[in-house]
This record gives structure tokens, sequence and C-alpha cells, in this order.
């Protein structure tokens, strides 16, 4: 527990996110909590709960909310500084305000749709592979022998792919304060 927070404090300490107080702490703290819940998915038979797109939807949207008003109340001018980039003609002003906007708003639903894809999709082969497993028994040793040695590796892959998948959403948190 130890080695994960300090490597996610160093990490979230690299961006402007850091100013924030207690930014880092979270960043932390939800990193080991996605990892945890991520991990609970490769317990046989669960369905991780970061599989659920309202999981993901709910951190994913309260982050960045909270990174939003913040960033509003603190900073305003700043904050509406990053809706222009700075050097662009006065008549794509408009348009570029416009991409910002889109953009900025999109970034919880694909902060949200990254983790909970991304873990469904490893869950489900994880699944398929026990169910053939299981069927296999009854009709061929050494298919099921393969299937399941296939089935270990594959868990251990699954292990990096929830520590990859805490790491990216937390990163992308970070990432996104730096509009702050």
């Amino acid at each position: 527990i130890y080695l994960t927070t300090g490597f996610m404090l160093s990490q979230s300490q690299r961006t402007t996110g850091s100013q924030i107080k207690g930014f880092n702490s979270f960043l932390a703290c939800l990193f080991l909590f996605i990892i945890v819940v991520n991990f609970s998915g490769l317990i046989p038979y669960m369905f991780s709960v970061s599989s659920h797109l309202v999981y993901s939807l709910s951190f994913g949207f309260t982050i960045w909310a909270s990174l939003i008003i913040s960033g509003v109340a603190a900073f305003t001018s700043s904050f509406m500084a990053h809706l222009l980039p700075g050097g662009a003609p006065g008549w794509l002003n408009p348009f570029l305000v416009l991409v910002e906007t889109v953009s900025i708003l999109v970034r919880p639903i694909t902060l949200s749709f990254r983790l909970a894809a991304n873990m469904s999709a490893g869950h489900i082969v994880l699944t398929l592979m026990g169910v053939y497993a299981s069927s296999a028994v009854f009709s061929s040793i050494k298919v099921f022998l393969l299937l399941v040695f296939i089935q270990m590796f594959y868990i251990v892959f699954e292990v990096g792919i929830c520590l990859i998948q805490g790491y990216i959403f937390c990163l992308l948190a970070s990432l996104y304060s730096d509009d702050h």
C-alpha cells in the first residue's frame, strides 16, 4: 500500500493540480480504491463494480465537476483563458471556444467509458474461458488443462490491466486538473 500510494503521489505532483490542497492525497486514495475494486472482479463468479458504467460515471463526473467548479470559483479569468488558445485569428475565436467547451464537457464521459469498457472486456474474456473450461472437463481433459493454463496466464495479465486502468484513470484526472 505504501509503494502504490507513494508512486501515485509522485506522479500527481507533476501536474498543476498539485496546487490544490489535498488533491494529491485524494488521487492516491482514489488509485488504491480503483485497484481494490478492479481486483475484486478477478474473484471467480464476481462481477466487478468498475465494469458498471454508473460506477465509473459517478467517479468521473464528480471529479470533473469538482475541478470545474473549483477552477471557476478560484481562478475565473485563467480558467476562461483556457477556452481560447493564444495566437488564433479573431474570426476563428467563436469556433475555437465551442470546440474547447465540447472537449471539456466530454472528458468525464470518455474517462468513465474507458475504465468501464476495459474492465468489462477483460472480465468477459475470463468468464468465457471459465465456461469453456468447465464444459471441457467432461469432453477432453487435455483441452481442459490447456484452457486452465491459458486462464492462469490471462489472470496475471488482468492483474496488470487492473493496475494500469487505475493509474490511467487517476493520471487523466490529474491532467484534467491542469486547467484549474
